[in-house]
């Protein structure tokens, strides 16, 4: 006897329909992300090629690799060394972003979990204070802190950044601590835990991939402002962003040595982004599925 195969059962057309445009958004996704990370990889490249082969138009993709830039950065060959600015940029940013979770948590929790009276018109007041321009509010900023001397002080930079995340870091932990159910609380408070108690030990880790995201967030905001920084510091204070500015002088662009600085001063939230990037994506979609 022979054996008869039977055929695959045909699927019908709207399953095709559904495959084909889930095939189309598949490869429409991994050209944009292609696309979003091509200037990055270039970046990187031109950092490893010598200062003449990366002013070359049309840039040279064979030239030779060296570390030169690198060694440029880091001061080995007699240079400024980064590492205050970096120390400078590390400590402004973590500071701040804890000031800012100690700060934001339990406002966010009375705004969310056990809402005070007008809450919304507090939700909007903090939202409010996001739209001045930065720079509307440098003049007072400078002058307050020269008259009082935190001028080129590593915690006026903390302080500052703490009351410019502060608003986006209310708004995205009261959207968080919302999906908390509050029988876990009632049922911490029924068996004698106090506010503190309930914060630390049943909110908190209901809602950590909302706090490591908006953590992170804070991080990365704090660590790539540079506008405050480069008029309120000077040699002291310096942070990464402004050191990296030294690098454009009047005697031209050193494109390598810039690219290169740029590279390692990525990495930290490169780094922090790459380590967190579970609790972000579970943070930035908590709400998103009722």
């Amino acid at each position: 006897m022979t054996a008869t195969t039977v055929p695959a059962p045909s699927l019908p057309p709207a399953a095709r329909r559904a495959r084909r445009r889930s095939a189309a958004l598949g490869l429409l996704a991994w050209m944009v992300g292609i696309a979003f990370c091509l200037p990055v990889l270039w970046m990187v490249l031109t950092s490893l090629h010598s200062e003449a082969d990366a002013a070359t138009n049309p840039p040279s993709l064979d030239a030779s690799l060296t570390l030169d830039g690198y060694r440029e950065f880091f001061g080995t060959t007699g240079g400024a060394s980064p590492w205050p600015s970096l120390i400078n940029s590390v400590s402004a940013s973590v500071f701040s972003t804890i000031l800012v979770l100690l700060l934001a948590f339990p406002a966010a929790y009375a705004l969310s979990i056990r809402r005070v009276r007008k809450w919304t018109d507090v939700l909007f007041f903090f939202l409010s204070t996001k739209m001045l321009p930065v720079v509307a509010g440098l003049l007072p900023v400078y002058l307050f802190a020269k008259n009082t001397g935190v001028l080129d002080n590593i915690w006026l930079l903390v302080i500052l950044y703490t009351s410019m995340n502060l608003p986006i870091a209310v708004w995205m932990m009261q959207s968080f601590l919302a999906d908390v159910p509050v029988s876990i609380i009632e049922a911490a408070q029924m068996d004698g835990a106090r506010l503190p108690t309930v914060l630390a030990r049943v909110v908190a880790p209901v809602a950590g991939p909302g706090i490591a995201a908006t953590a992170l967030i804070c991080f990365i905001f704090s660590w790539n402002e540079m506008l405050f920084a480069r008029v309120l510091t000077g040699v002291t204070a310096q942070t990464a962003p402004v050191f990296l500015t030294g690098f454009v002088t009047s005697q031209g662009l050193f494109l390598a040595q810039l690219c290169a600085a740029s590279v390692v001063i990525s990495l930290p939230v490169l780094a922090a982004g790459f380590a967190a990037q579970d609790k972000l994506v579970q943070g930035l979609s908590l709400g998103a599925v009722k």
